[in-house]
């Protein structure tokens, strides 16, 4: 290990060079990596959700879908409307009562429901389907070209509509969440550390790796809204520990009267290197573990942050030593004490009273457990920009003003489209869509079909009518429903309409926003179990290579999920609904980025059993030496984390932000407090069953446990 150090500290300027180099083509990476804004998108192929619309999409020329509602307009202005929209790029279709009711044919001839659902007083619907994705950079534009050519009483909803919104803010936000965390890190660090220049060095090391795991991304093909948002932000606060402990060791060696700083310095990163490794190892297994989620979308930030921490441990043992040597005179000249006092009156009350801290734990992990059990969590996308962490004005949510005005004015909460065979007869298809209509909530069913019929025979339907509801081999029939997304009632309706469709077609789909949000709900539930089984394990392995111990890795981990069951367990208690993603990524960013503070104390608690101290001096003194650090990084990680929550107006990133910066506490307190009096009352158990405990024999003496304590040094 030390002898990697040295090589590092010889070859510190082609390091250097090396490192700006690599600035050029990550930049050109993150440039041109496309940024997905649809979570639905990440549903699982296999699903008969997504396989329909990929037929939608491939046999009828239609992907995304949304409802126009316009105010005040004739039967004439919105036919013409209609047929403008028509002409947008990227508009497969629209439909509207002006377009529906062909001049050729009397009014009396046309079905009322269509009317009447079409019509609400002054207001009129369009419905206009895309040829390309919800998602899709040609269906955000056509959105936005649509919006361009009409005023504001021509309202667009819908999830294009949302995504086209969300996609306008995140732009606008996103490239001040770096520069707050930025903030909020200096401030946090320039307090808790013991030299004024030394954040600033840390930072240059992290953006550097920052920058490395965005210019990646470009391999990915691209990578959804909420990983670009949070993944610089993530990497800042998790890889700090990293800088922080590299610098103390740094400092610690030329306070024990190491003059040479190449020496030290090589020292000193030999010394960090396991401790580091250890860190990154278990960070990366905690995100790495959301690549099990049959929601891709946890593959999509885990794999992105698996890298940060990968970038942020190499540019810490290579990167950060090398620019530490270049600015060592204003590293030290700036020096001064921390604000963070010595604490060996911390580990000697814990040690002196652990039973207490054990009940403590016994008596909150019972709450704890049953509020993480029952966490409130919603699925419906829209609250991921209005929900109650939101702060956008209604300008910037022109989509929710139409949804709203869909929903009031028509009783309409969300569209769903059955795809079935064309070639059901007319008696067959009719009969259908009437027992649909029946369905509770169900506003109507519109078919091809549903104009064929009584007084209205086939050859006066209007062929682009026709077209658009029918293609063989497949009729599509678009349902309006006047429940939300998400909720139970339209979960219930859902498995009603779908047993209704099997009776005529088995093969037949049902598609849209509800059913694929039903989709997830089943998904995430399986997703979340599987998710928290295997970032457990795999830590757990890791820290059994790391101490070499049968008892440890169960205790660390047990610290750390207790931190976890506290911190998701209060939305219960104050009644804060999560989004659906929010519990899977903070259990896992929680476990996998704050066990470093555990690794850090109990590698000192090691250090000093084995040099010979008792279990109670040892304890003590690991709590005394590690506190500073951990006090630094948590408070680093809550800083940049808590500074993002109150910036960002985005509901959903406010929100991850915000619980990850409690969680950061939560674990300090946790790993300061709990983990010690765990160590106290298992200090036999530890010993007999790890390795690197026992006293180092000494020559003439294979049993001397009196060996002079390690002199405490200040972080």
């Amino acid at each position: 290990m030390h002898k990697f150090g040295h090589a590092v500290v010889r070859l510190r300027v082609p390091i250097l060079i090396i490192a700006v180099l690599l600035l050029i083509p990550s930049y050109f990476g993150y440039v041109h990596t496309r940024i997905n804004y649809d979570m639905l998108d990440y549903l699982p192929d296999s699903m008969d959700t997504v396989a329909g619309q990929n037929i939608l999409k491939d046999d009828f020329g239609k992907g995304a879908f949304s409802l126009i509602v316009t105010e005040g307009m004739t039967d004439k202005q919105v036919a013409d409307l209609t047929d403008d929209i028509k002409g947008v790029d990227h508009v497969a279709d629209a439909l509207s009562y002006g377009s529906i009711a062909d001049p050729s044919i009397p009014d009396q001839l046309i079905p009322s429901e269509i009317s009447d659902n079409f019509k609400s007083g002054d207001d009129q619907l369009i419905a206009v389907f895309f040829d390309s994705g919800t998602s899709s950079d040609d269906t955000m534009q056509a959105v936005t070209q649509i919006r361009d050519m009409t005023d504001e009483h021509v309202l667009v909803s819908g999830m294009s509509a949302m995504v086209t919104d969300l996609k306008n803010i995140a732009e606008r936000e996103e490239p001040s969440y770096v520069l707050v965390a930025v903030l909020c890190s200096i401030v946090a660090l320039l307090l808790l550390t013991n030299s004024f220049a030394a954040p600033f060095v840390f930072l240059i090391s992290i953006g550097m790796a920052i920058i490395y795991n965005l210019g990646s991304n470009f391999f990915l093909g691209q990578v959804s809204y909420i990983t670009k948002a949070l993944a610089a932000v993530l990497q800042l606060a998790v890889t700090m520990d990293y800088s922080i402990f590299l610098w103390n060791s740094f400092i610690e060696k030329l306070d024990n009267g190491d003059k040479d700083l190449n020496h030290a310095m090589g020292e000193a990163i030999g010394d960090t290197l396991v401790s580091i490794s250890s860190s990154a190892c278990t960070a990366c297994a905690g995100f790495l573990a959301m690549c099990f989620m049959t929601y891709k979308l946890g593959a999509d930030l885990g794999i992105v942050m698996a890298k940060g921490c990968l970038f942020g441990l190499v540019a810490s043992i290579t990167i950060l030593p090398a620019l530490l040597l270049v600015f060592h005179k204003v590293l030290l000249k700036t020096r001064h004490r921390s604000l963070v006092p010595r604490a060996t009156h911390v580990g000697r009350f814990v040690t002196s009273h652990p039973w207490a801290f054990i009940l403590v734990f016994c008596i909150v992990l019972i709450p704890a457990l049953y509020g993480f059990s029952n966490k409130p969590v919603y699925y419906d996308f829209t609250n991921t920009l209005t929900g109650s962490d939101s702060h956008l004005e209604e300008s910037d949510i022109r989509f929710h003003t139409a949804d709203m005005r869909v929903q009031d004015d028509f009783d309409v909460a969300t569209t769903e489209m059955v795809l079935c065979d064309s070639n059901l007869s007319h008696a067959e298809a009719k009969e259908m869509t009437d027992r649909i209509e029946d369905v509770d909530g169900v506003k109507y069913a519109l078919g091809y079909d549903s104009f064929v019929g009584g007084m209205l025979p086939d050859n006066l339907v209007p062929s682009d009518l026709k077209d658009s509801l029918k293609h063989d081999p497949y009729q599509l029939i678009i349902i309006n429903s006047s429940y939300l997304p998400s909720t139970d009632a339209v979960n219930a309706q859902i498995d009603q309409i779908n047993d209704i469709i099997k009776d005529y077609d088995p093969n037949a789909m049902l598609i849209g926003e509800a059913p694929a949000t039903k989709d997830l709900i089943s998904t995430t539930n399986h997703d979340f179990m599987v998710v928290d089984a295997v970032a457990i394990i795999a830590v757990l392995v890791i820290l059994f290579f790391v101490f070499r111990s049968a008892t440890l890795p169960f205790i660390l981990v047990a610290v750390i999920e207790f931190a976890i069951f506290i911190n998701l367990g209060i939305p219960y208690y104050t009644n804060d609904v999560m989004s659906f993603i929010t519990p899977i990524c903070i259990s896992t960013i929680q476990l996998g980025s704050c066990v470093n503070y555990a690794i850090l104390l109990t590698t000192r608690y090691r250090k000093e059993r084995r040099e010979g101290l008792e279990k109670r001096d040892a304890i003590s003194t690991a709590v005394a030496t590690s506190l500073p650090a951990v006090v630094a990084s948590a408070v680093s990680f809550f800083a940049a984390t808590f500074g993002v929550k109150l910036y960002a107006n985005i509901g959903i990133i406010s929100q991850l932000t915000g619980i990850m910066s409690r969680g950061a506490l939560i674990s300090m307190v946790c790993v300061l407090f709990i983990l010690p009096a765990f160590l106290m009352v298992f200090d036999g158990a530890i010993v007999k069953t790890s390795h690197g405990f026992r006293p180092k024999k000494t020559k003439g003496d294979a049993t001397s446990q009196s060996v002079v304590p390690t002199k405490e040094v200040s972080a």
